[in-house]
């Protein structure tokens, strides 16, 4: 490991500075979880600087305001999941942020550090991308908005220029006719990331027809789609086994036609489908009989 300068930063502005002095030979610092593993490792090329934004209160917090909901991108996964308002507008993103790691990862690990560490298995993105999110991009020229969807260019690699810093994430809260799941599957129950994942939300009118639905999966695709042919096939449907069955069938066919067949796909074929059925029967419970 090469020396490199350590930045201790106590405003946004200071770490735009940093940013723009070093011209992408800098590493954000947040919770450390994903960096400093990195670090560790053996063969890789450590940066010229370091900065540590974990001590910028401005970048901390959750808060719902005018329809929309806002969520700083140092607030901690466990900060997530205990969150009243999280729990109660934004359900699934609550149950994603409590899955992730063990209490030490929880406390520590951040969603823009989730988020901009782009693995695959990140269990926060999947409810993002469902829930439309946008993020909030700072540079020393300005702040940039841009839809989370679309924001992967592929695994470790988002879209985001060498002077910016995520700043913070806004959605609009979840409809209060619409119920929401996550569910992920693991080599065990904790201190696991994610074999796959699926996040869902539902929609339905007063006579329980479904008016809106999303489904995007985790650690399935290059990087995360919500997977909009299944989602039409419940538009305009009651919820039934059967229909679950059918759009879980046709989330494993639209991996596959992303994807196309690996070693691994004879496993998550029939995983993604079932784990699709299982989160659309806790949105719609009585659907599941």
């Amino acid at each position: 490991m090469r020396p490199f300068e350590y930045i201790g930063c106590d405003s946004v502005e200071a770490v735009c500075t940093a940013l723009q002095t070093y011209q992408g030979d800098a590493r954000i610092l947040a919770g450390g979880t994903d960096l400093l593993l990195e670090l560790r490792r053996s063969g890789t090329s450590s940066p010229g600087a370091i900065i540590d934004i974990s001590r910028i209160a401005s970048l901390r917090g959750i808060w719902l305001r005018e329809g929309e909901m806002r969520i700083g991108a140092l607030t901690t996964h466990t900060e997530l999941s205990r969150s009243d308002v999280v729990r109660s507008r934004a359900g699934f993103l609550a149950t994603a942020a409590g899955a992730i790691g063990s209490p030490q990862i929880r406390n520590r690990g951040t969603i823009g550090g989730n988020i901009m560490n782009a693995a695959t298995c990140a269990d926060t993105v999947p409810p993002l991308v469902a829930l439309g999110a946008r993020l909030i991009l700072r540079s020393v020229q300005a702040d940039r908005a841009v839809d989370i969807d679309g924001f992967f260019e592929k695994p470790y690699k988002p879209l985001a220029q060498e002077n910016e810093v995520l700043t913070s994430i806004s959605f609009p809260p979840v409809p209060a006719n619409a119920r929401t799941a996550f569910v992920k599957l693991g080599r065990r129950n904790a201190l696991a990331i994610a074999r796959l994942s699926v996040a869902a939300m539902v929609t339905r009118n007063a006579q329980g027809v479904i008016t809106d639905a999303r489904i995007v999966p985790g650690a399935a695709l290059p990087v995360w789609k919500r997977i909009t042919g299944a989602e039409t096939m419940m538009i305009g449907a009651k919820p039934s086994a059967s229909l679950f069955a059918a759009v879980g069938r046709k989330a494993s066919e639209t991996m596959i036609d992303m994807t196309g067949r690996r070693w691994s796909t004879e496993y998550k074929e029939p995983v993604l489908a079932v784990l699709v059925r299982r989160a659309l029967e806790i949105c719609c419970p009585d659907g599941s009989r």
